[in-house]
């Protein structure tokens, strides 16, 4: 997949910055010219430039004029590992500063942050991997993707009783699935049902039949097409995905986009076959982002915040529940509670907020099936 400049600088300095903490380059080691680099990534000298200054800010490389660029003496000193984290907060408090200074407020930069590592992960695809079992000072989500997910586990980690959320997303199926085996503590899903014209009810239901349990509402979230800047291919609803150049970005089988997706196509007589990319399929609503904006596809069915964050056009179709599915035994736990807090909290409803797309009036809400 083509990347951006903007991102593959970043991709070239952490391969490299990898390399060194694995002592594959140590110190002295020489660097590959900037022209030798730009060839091996298929990128710009300019672009191989930036990585090299980004990694000499960090005292990991040095330029030596004639000798091209090293590995700086002891890059990764041991018994000095306070100051590459001190160097990493006085960058992180540099961001907010700049942010605050151009009248964002603090939660924005907050969910700025949670989108940037959320597209950071798009790029390196290295999805979380499934956890097994963890105590209940953990939990564990399994489910639809949702840029509100990867706040609400932040927030987690920097309470006072902190609580790690384990993220794998995999679908609000897989995340229903999930739960039916104990493989997750909550379950995040967004599945609409046709013949009832209801979210996530008749599906829980069907999966986790007689288990008492907790849907607590996440977010409304704005659904509709993510499409290159200015929509060039002038498209207004999904009947135009057909159209002769358009090519769609999908998502995976099972996700709860896909299975509305396919419920209007049929409504509207459209056959996936007549839609070129309906193959294509993403796992998240940032890797659907992410292909529309390096040109491989130019389309996809995803939320307002993730068009947002890569700056492309919107065109809004629906509005739907995202919600927390959650079996009853670990409600009564003490990290769920501390779970349920943040989600009502004023800060995390600013943070949410700022990311664009969502409504929290509901948020927190809960029905018991």
């Amino acid at each position: 997949m083509k990347q951006s400049a903007s991102h593959l600088y970043q991709e070239i300095a952490e391969s490299l910055r990898r390399r060194i903490a694995s002592g594959e380059l140590s110190s002295g080691d020489r660097l590959p010219s900037v022209r030798e680099m730009a060839q091996q990534w298929g990128c710009t000298p300019g672009t191989v430039s930036r990585a090299y200054s980004v990694l000499a800010d960090e005292g990991l490389v040095t330029g030596h004029r004639g000798g091209g660029t090293r590995v700086c003496e002891n890059p990764l000193p041991e018994e000095r590992p306070f100051l590459h984290w001190a160097t990493l907060i006085n960058r992180a408090e540099q961001f907010l500063l700049e942010a605050m200074s151009s009248g964002h407020s603090p939660a924005q930069a907050q969910s700025a942050l949670s989108v940037a590592i959320s597209r950071w992960q798009v790029l390196q695809h290295t999805p979380q991997p499934a956890e097994t079992a963890v105590p209940h000072t953990q939990l564990r989500f399994s489910g639809s993707h949702d840029l509100t997910v990867d706040l609400l586990a932040r927030h987690l980690s920097e309470a006072a009783s902190a609580v790690p959320l384990h993220v794998t997303f995999n679908g609000s199926l897989g995340g229903l699935m999930a739960l039916a085996r104990r493989e997750a503590d909550l379950a995040g899903v967004h599945l609409w049902d046709a013949a009832t014209d209801q979210y996530n009810v008749p599906f829980v239901r069907r999966v986790l039949p007689g288990q008492r349990v907790a849907l607590v509402n996440l977010v409304q979230r704005s659904m509709g097409l993510i499409v290159p800047p200015g929509n060039p291919q002038g498209l207004h609803s999904l009947a135009d995905l057909s159209n002769t150049g358009v090519i769609l970005v999908n998502r995976q089988a099972g996700s709860g986009t896909r299975v509305w997706l396919d419920a209007q196509l049929a409504a509207l007589g459209v056959s996936p076959s007549a839609i070129a990319g309906y193959e294509q399929e993403m796992s998240t609503h940032t890797a659907v982002a992410q292909a529309i904006q390096d040109g491989s596809a130019t389309a996809g069915l995803g939320i307002f915040a993730a068009a947002a964050a890569y700056g492309l056009d919107f065109v809004p179709l629906t509005q739907e529940l995202y919600q927390l599915v959650i079996p009853e035994d670990v409600w009564e736990t003490a990290a769920l509670q501390i779970l349920l807090a943040i989600l009502r909290s004023p800060a995390f409803h600013e943070a949410v907020s700022a990311l664009g797309g969502y409504d929290t009036t509901a948020t927190g809400i809960v029905t018991w099936l």
